[in-house]
């Protein structure tokens, strides 16, 4: 069994007035992240554009009871009108590189829309 539970998140803004609501979101998301009982990793990262998150817990629990509360859960429910995206969940016994953990992505990640807000309830694991 694998030691770490990642997430790896890619979101690309509309346009530029998303951004004001994007960053309202964002912001408040991430400090409850890195405090988030679980949490091993959580970082952000900007690159072509695109505004990439990526975490790392110590268990898919830990992930799932930060994924649905809190201001995080507002940010979900506010995405499809922000912006378009991907997300990628995987198991790893180490830490990932931002480069591995953007090319998982590119690779495995989920594409989220503005017609697939159903979708945003899943998450794609795969163990190494």
């Amino acid at each position: 069994m694998a030691r770490y539970h990642v997430s790896v998140t890619g979101l690309r803004l509309k346009g530029w007035f998303s951004a004001f609501r994007f960053w309202r979101h964002a912001a408040p998301s991430y400090s409850q992240a890195k405090a988030a009982k679980g949490i091993v990793l959580a970082d952000v990262l900007k690159k072509d554009g695109i505004h990439h998150t990526l975490t790392v817990w110590e268990s898919e629990t830990a992930m799932k009871r930060f994924l649905y509360r809190g201001a995080h859960r507002k940010a979900i429910r506010a995405f499809p009108e922000i912006a378009e995206g991907s997300t990628y969940s995987f198991q790893s016994d180490v830490v990932p590189s931002w480069d591995v953990a953007l090319e998982k992505l590119k690779i495995h990640g989920r594409i989220y829309t503005q017609g697939s807000r159903d979708q945003q309830s899943s998450t794609v694991s795969q163990s190494e």
